[in-house]
């Protein structure tokens, strides 16, 4: 089999804890012995990050080999995007993780490479820090969360997009699972686990209608943007978003012209879906070419093994990070 890189690949780091301030991030204990990770008023339990893949860059390594992993790009914790707390806090965060990550991956420049967080709430601070950590450290890409304090379309974003077009490197989209550090904006999501369960496609079908309908890729055709998960929900809502493009003086030029589909496959998408069904669905959806592989590595929705289609989807991870 053909090499393997995996794009979606969470790390913690421990020199990050405690500096956003009273966001955390923390890994605690409670009473009854329970771990959790705590930022802001959510705690995620029971967790423990420590002697994890998440953690341990030998175990890390271990169980890529194990895997048939060749490469994987590391990614910010979702839950540690804090897009909605002070700037000067998020700032201050997003330097210390960009730098450890710097150092992490330099470390093993064969089989590791890293993304950057970056304080979404102040888009020249962000516009900034994406310069340092791209041009500075040797990152390879901007990794955001979904929501912003403001929409993925808004004209405030258009430095930021035309930066990274710019500076030729791609954005990749996560949900923050908590909802930000207060927990999930809806209440009804904090039971069962269905912030990642349903919250997850939730705000990635949001995001991918909100760059498309928005407009984003008519002003920056030749922006990356790569999407979690395949997009949540969209693959399987997309008869249902051609139909509504049918009407509505909203619809931008774009799609009038050219249709939903074919401005969908602009986007790029990790294939990192669960079942069979939810596979071919997307591939049939948004195609071959726009997709690169995922794991959510040491999540519990961890593929066992990179297989055949994994190796196939090399081709698009070296295209998306500029690796030729």
């Amino acid at each position: 089999m053909s090499k393997v890189i995996d794009l979606h690949a969470h790390t913690v780091f421990e020199e990050v804890f405690g500096i956003a301030g009273k966001y955390g991030p923390e890994l605690l204990t409670d009473k009854d012995g329970l771990s959790f990770f705590r930022v802001g008023d959510y705690q995620l339990k029971p967790i423990n990050y420590r002697n994890t893949v998440f953690m341990d860059v030998d175990l890390r390594l271990e169980r890529m080999e194990q895997d048939g992993i060749d490469v994987q790009m590391l990614s910010p914790n979702p839950l540690t995007m804090f897009h909605h707390i002070p700037a000067k806090t998020a700032i201050k965060f997003c330097q210390i993780q960009n730098d450890t990550m710097a150092k992490v991956v330099s470390k093993h420049p064969s089989k590791l490479m890293g993304s950057a967080a970056l304080p979404m709430q102040d888009v020249n601070a962000a516009i900034k820090e994406l310069d340092r950590a791209i041009n500075e450290l040797g990152l390879v890409a901007a990794y955001t969360g979904t929501h912003y304090p403001f929409g993925i379309d808004d004209p405030r974003l258009d430095d930021f997009y035309s930066a990274l077009v710019e500076m030729n490197v791609p954005l990749f989209l996560h949900p923050a699972s908590s909802g930000g550090d207060k927990g999930p904006d809806d209440s009804r999501l904090d039971r069962f686990n269905l912030t990642i369960l349903l919250g997850y496609p939730y705000e990635e079908m949001l995001a991918c209608a909100t760059l498309l309908f928005g407009g984003v890729l008519e002003k920056h055709p030749n922006l990356d943007i790569c999407i979690s998960h395949g997009g949540g929900g969209l693959p399987y809502l997309f008869d249902r978003f051609v139909g509504m493009t049918k009407f509505g003086n909203w619809i931008p030029d774009s799609i009038r012209e050219h249709g939903f589909s074919h401005m969908l496959q602009k986007l790029w998408f990790d294939a990192h879906v669960d079942g069979e069904t939810a596979h071919n669905r997307l591939v049939e959806v948004v195609g071959h070419n726009r997709l690169v592989y995922g794991t959510n590595f040491g999540g519990w929705d961890t593929p066992s093994a990179a297989d055949e289609f994994a190796a196939s989807l090399t081709p698009n991870a070296e295209a998306l990070l500029r690796l030729n």
